[in-house]
Parts: structure tokens; sequence; C-alpha cells
């Protein structure tokens, strides 16, 4: 198992992470040990299972003695520093730390070296956060991909007084990362869950994986409306290699009433602005009219633009978008002489097996004319070559 994949319907938090990863089967006598070799004390964990909406899964409570808690990023830092943790897990812990130390620093205009935790400065707070690095690793440490952060709206109220929610450190934690509205007035991404996040995985759609096991963090609250836990679930990466797997948006419209002198060009427009394929099928449309099926293929980021070009220069009324996984050769760009010139190829590979090699249109069209030979037999020449450096050589 080599990927873990954080569902976080109904966000995330400190205590919400240490559960999933126990239920996920980190060992919690193991995680004691390696937090008692923090300069701390006056806590207990409490685990047991509990159902949220009808689903069971693993909360894990701190239970501490003490009342007051203003410990400063520095004083954690320091001590994370110095205890006997193994480097990994240490390391893990003072990033998440460190991350929301740099959030409240920005939030209250101070230097991180002055900035005092008051809720993030408990005892349970530390418990959560060098709980859940150790846990990771007691999982292996497999590759962590997380959903997008679901944000509340309201009130919360804290050691500084009420703030609105999302909290201010949240929202400074989470620079870089995609949220959604989560549709609740109650806290559902915390700080420490917030930096947890960020700090220990990228952020996406599942990823394609074989699923082995499912598991649930339970938070302490019981919401009406959803079902209060973080799930996890570790799985096998496929084996097609990263690099040659993404996301693509795709753009579909039909179209019964577009003069056909303007496709041809929208094609162009579409390509021109981003798109990586764009072509068009025939359709037979209502009423019996013949008509076209437009299909973009592009980066999820450039889908709103092309969407809008796609509106504004043909006769669609409305276009239909869809994220989709891609699974793709690897490529190289190369250049091969000839006895004609030189032309641009692409070579595709299966991880480090060259598969095929193509000839670029343009570079070969430009041969053609420049020597008046058939394009195929440029076509042959190019392969001959770059068959010639790339396979034989």
């Amino acid at each position: 198992m080599n990927l873990l994949y954080l569902d976080t319907f109904s966000g995330i938090s400190g205590d919400m992470v240490l559960g999933l990863l126990v239920d996920l089967g980190a060992d919690l006598s193991a995680i004691e040990a390696q937090l008692r070799k923090l300069p701390v004390s006056g806590y207990r964990i409490d685990c047991r299972r509990e159902l949220r909406t009808g689903i069971t899964g693993s909360r894990v409570e701190v239970l501490c003695e003490e009342q007051e808690h203003h410990r400063t990023w520095a004083d954690i830092d320091a001590m994370l520093a110095g205890s006997a943790l193994a480097p990994p897990e240490r390391e893990l812990a003072r990033r998440i730390f460190r991350r929301i130390g740099e959030a409240e620093a920005k939030v209250h205009g101070v230097p991180l070296e002055r900035v005092h935790f008051h809720e993030v400065g408990a005892l349970d707070s530390i418990v959560d956060v060098v709980g859940a690095a150790v846990g990771l690793y007691l999982l292996g440490a497999p590759k962590v991909v997380c959903s997008p952060l679901p944000l509340s709206r309201g009130r919360v109220r804290t050691a500084h007084g009420e703030f609105p929610l999302p909290a201010p450190a949240t929202v400074e934690i989470l620079r870089g990362c995609p949220v959604v509205d989560g549709d609740s007035n109650f806290e559902l991404v915390t700080p420490t869950g917030a930096a947890i996040a960020a700090e220990f995985a990228s952020f996406g759609p599942i990823p394609a994986m074989t699923v082995e096991r499912v598991g649930y963090g339970v938070g302490g609250r019981h919401l009406e409306d959803r079902p209060n836990l973080l799930r996890g679930i570790l799985a096998a990466e496929t084996d097609w290699p990263e690099a040659e797997r993404d996301r693509v948006a795709v753009l579909e419209s039909h179209l019964d009433d577009a003069n056909p002198e303007w496709l041809g060009d929208l094609l162009e427009r579409l390509l021109g602005a981003g798109a990586l394929d764009a072509g068009f099928t025939a359709l037979q449309m209502k009423k019996n009219r013949p008509g076209v099926k437009v299909t973009v293929v592009a980066p999820p980021e450039k889908a709103a633009r092309l969407s809008r070009l796609l509106l504004r220069e043909s006769s669609a009324s409305g276009v239909r978008v869809h994220e989709s996984a891609r699974f793709k050769l690897g490529r190289k760009a190369a250049t091969v002489a000839t006895a004609l010139g030189q032309a641009s190829v692409k070579l595709l590979y299966d991880g480090e097996e060259l598969l095929r090699i193509t000839p670029e249109y343009e570079d070969c069209r430009r041969l053609a004319e420049g020597s008046g030979r058939p394009l195929p037999e440029v076509y042959r020449l190019v392969e001959r070559a770059a068959q010639d450096l790339f396979q034989n050589g």
C-alpha cells in the first residue's frame, strides 16, 4: 500500500487525523511510546469506537490536566528539535507547527519567534500533531492525496475572541491549496487539521488505485447534516508511471447551425489558446439536421477561458465540461539531420522503452516543398534517420 487518500467530506482536524491513522492500522501503543520521548506530561490518550450517522470509526481523544497553555512557536520548535523522535517524524511535526506559526504571525502582525499559541499550543494539539506524524510513518509513509477542503461560514470563539469562519489562521495556512464551500456554520477545518493536510498531502481527485483498506477518524461533534468523519483510503497505485498520467478538462458542444467556414478557424483559435487537442464529429441532430460535435481537451486551468472562446466564436449556446483522468506515453522532442535538411520528431516512450517515432508535419511539409519530393517520401526519410539515431545507435 503506497497511497493514502484523505476524503475530507466533513473537514479535518488533528484528532480526526490521529483517529483515522489508528483506524487504518497504526499501532496506538507505538505512537504513545514515541510521544513519551517528548518532555511533556499530564495527559492520557483515550481511544474508542464511536458512531457518526451510522458509520463507525476510531475516536482518539487527548485528556489533559493542564488549563493554561500559552506556549510560543519557538518553545514548541525547540522542544521538538531537541527530542529523541526519529528524524522524519520530528521534522514533519516541526514543519506542521512552523506552517501554523507563520500563519499566526501573518494574521497578528508579529515576528514568528514571538507567536504565542493558545489552542494550538495546548497539550492535546501537540499530541495530535506529533502523533499524526508518527502514525503516518507507522503506516509506511504512503504518498498522501487530499480532496479539496470544505470551509465553513459563521463564527468561532477563540482565546482572542470571536473570529469569522474560516478562521483567519486557517485561510493563511491554506494559501495555494484548493478549497470548496462546506455549506456549514460549524468549523469543519481547524488550523491544526489544515496544517497537517497541507504538509502531509498534495491535493486532487481520487487517483487511479486499487482500494485495500478504508478507515474513519471520528470528530468530537455530532453534526446534523453529515457524519462528522474523516475517511481515509489506503491503496496501491496503478503501475502506470506518475509522470505519464494527469487530469484534463474535456469540453463538448453540439452545433447544428454553424457556418462550416467558421469551424476551421475555430479549431485553430482553440489550439492557439492552449487546447491540447480539438476536433469535430459528425452528428445527426434533432429535426434530422446534420450537425457537428466539438470536443476540446485542455489543461483544467484553461477550461473556463476555452469555454468562453467556444461560446463567443461559434454558434454554441452552452458547453459541457468535465474532468477526466488521462494516461499518456512519455514524450521527448528531438531533431534529426536528413539529406534534405533538419526535421523535428517526437519520441514516444512507455517507461524507458521507445515505442515509436513521429515526424513533425510542419517540418516534413517544408522539406517536401523545398525539395519537390512527395510528402510521404519525406516522412519515410525522416523516420529512417530518426530510427538510425535513436533505435539503432
